[in-house]
């Protein structure tokens, strides 16, 4: 089969359905982004493409992010025409992410190809991160900023043959008119590669030896440490938590940009805004901040870790959670309806109220004092995700049902 991959940050969604597909061979693949330095995968073809059109900074707000994924759209769809034009390539299928305005134009490029679009989130006023936290200043045109984003999606919905959201609570984001064309499978997780490993060691460099099992290790993963993956609320209930546990040290994965919502006001960014309200009760030197880490000692963190942190605000399930879950960790994370999707209390990890600070400090601090009590999350955690979300097993299978289902019946993918 010939299939074209469309994702502005390569792999994106499709790491694990690019890597399989490639390893198989038998197939023609090809990946279209925009991303300058993106990893290789055996057996797929990476063409990059730039935006046709970038919004001046001042660009009218309500049609910005319009006027931004029409010229990544037209970028793209000439991008894909050029393919066909020098190389011959014209796909049986298109796999593609919709936020961006990528997949905006391809019809008009290949009318009779089909696309089996990613949709991840659809803004809301009410239900997603704006105006979860009571306290947040919003402004009266924030409804209609919201609103003016979903333009692409919208757009989108009628140009996919197929959508797939990753959750049930990411499909329910979208209008209901919506539904009858998405189709609910995750990304998939490679459980067979994430598994506990009693033996792990991790050297960290001021300790001038390596962690083991032997030591009391809690950690906290963001992508970045902003308000929507809850890193003030972490911060604020470290204090509490060393103060109990004096032999403990937490482990933190993470850059210090902004991915998600506003930007911090302190010229350090929120981490520089937390260091500054709660710093001078943190014994630092029971701190490690890591910054981003490959993927390897990724795993090797969270195999160290008595308890693992996840908090976020309503908001798209990340994949360290499922990941975490799948090593058997204690996970101790927001009551918020995405991650329930995942967790449930008292079975496979532990919920708290997000803004309750003192609560997250008091419950990461009885698991790390008494993890027998605990002992059964961390299986059942990894035996609810090996069977809702493997990739091998559960979500593979799920994919290419939904891709045969639209292409001719001779160039189906086999198992």
């Amino acid at each position: 089969m010939k299939i074209l991959f469309v994702h502005q940050n390569m792999p994106g969604q499709y790491r694990e359905m690019a890597q399989w597909l490639g390893a198989q061979g038998g197939h023609e693949l090809v990946f279209l982004t925009q991303r300058k330095e993106s990893p290789m995968i055996p057996g797929v073809k990476t063409v990059r493409y730039r935006p046709h059109h970038v919004p001046a900074q001042d660009a009218y707000g309500l049609s910005k992010v319009w006027e931004e994924a029409t010229g990544s759209g037209f970028a793209a769809a000439m991008a894909a025409r050029k393919l066909e034009q020098d190389q011959g390539f014209k796909p049986d299928i298109v796999l593609g992410h919709t936020g961006w305005g990528e997949l905006l134009f391809f019809k008009q490029i290949w009318p009779d190809v089909p696309i089996l679009g990613f949709f991840e989130y659809f803004y809301l006023v009410q239900g997603g991160p704006v105006g979860f936290d009571p306290t947040e200043e919003l402004s009266e045109h924030t409804p209609f900023l919201l609103h003016a984003r979903n333009a692409v999606p919208f757009a989108n919905i009628q140009m996919v043959d197929k959508g797939v959201p990753p959750t049930h609570w990411q499909r329910d984001t979208f209008p209901a008119s919506f539904h009858d064309k998405l189709h609910v499978c995750h990304d998939g997780i490679r459980t067979d590669r994430l598994k506990p490993n009693k033996r792990v060691k991790l050297g960290l460099g001021r300790l001038g030896r390596d962690l083991t099992r032997q030591d009391e290790i809690f950690t906290y993963i963001a992508r970045n440490m902003e308000q929507t993956p809850g890193f003030h609320i972490f911060m604020r209930a470290l204090p509490e938590i060393q103060k109990q546990r004096l032999n403990a040290r937490v482990l933190i994965l993470g850059g210090n940009e902004v991915s998600y919502g506003k930007k911090s006001g302190h010229p350090g960014g929120l981490r520089g805004e937390m260091e500054e309200e709660v710093g001078h009760l943190i014994d630092w030197d029971r701190v490690h901040f890591l910054g981003h880490v490959p993927y390897a000692k990724f795993r090797d963190v969270i195999c160290l870790s008595k308890c693992h942190i996840y908090l976020t605000m309503p908001f798209v399930l990340s994949w360290s959670l499922l990941e975490a879950m799948s090593m058997q960790a204690t996970i101790v994370s927001s009551d918020v309806p995405p991650v329930r999707e995942a967790v449930t209390h008292g079975e496979t990890g532990l919920l708290v109220d997000f803004f309750d600070h003192k609560a997250l400090a008091d419950q990461v601090v009885d698991v790390l004092a008494n993890p027998g009590h605990y002992t059964h999350l961390g299986p059942a955690a990894r035996a609810s995700v090996v069977e809702r979300y493997d990739f091998l097993t559960r979500c593979l299978p799920d994919h290419i049902t939904q891709i045969n289902a639209l292409v001719p019946s001779d160039r189906r993918i086999t198992l």
